[in-house]
């Protein structure tokens, strides 16, 4: 699992073999909202920039975001977790994968942190 990388947002990217990116949200992440309820992929076809707004999501405590981790357009969603959002609580780092974009340059998840970082950054946040 070392082509996984980790943003501060608790998103998890993984590179493909097509240079496509899969992007889903951490167990912790899952946990910290609760049972998902609801959940907006994006449109299939967009481009976004870094930063922006992709995918909504709400749970019984909370409503937030996915943002684009870069610069990209969206190749795919995962429309069954829009239909059943609880399969994120179930398989958040595997199966309920978000949506996959074709970055718009290399180098998408460089700077981004490792597995080891990112258990050190969860874990600095209590």
């Amino acid at each position: 699992m070392s082509n996984i990388k980790y943003t501060e947002d608790h998103e998890w990217l993984r590179e493909e073999a097509d240079g496509t990116i899969t992007v889903g949200v951490t167990n912790y992440a899952q946990e910290q909202l609760g049972d998902l309820v609801y959940i907006q992929l994006p449109e299939v076809g967009r481009s976004y920039a870094k930063g922006d707004e992709a995918a909504v999501i709400e749970s019984v405590k909370v409503a937030g975001e996915i943002k684009m981790p870069a610069e990209g357009a969206i190749t795919e969603v995962n429309q069954a977790i829009a239909d059943d959002p609880a399969q994120v609580n179930a398989d958040a780092e595997g199966a309920a994968w978000f949506f996959k974009f074709k970055p718009a340059s290399a180098g998408a998840t460089e700077g981004l942190m490792d597995a080891a970082a990112y258990q050190d950054f969860i874990a600095n946040l209590h």
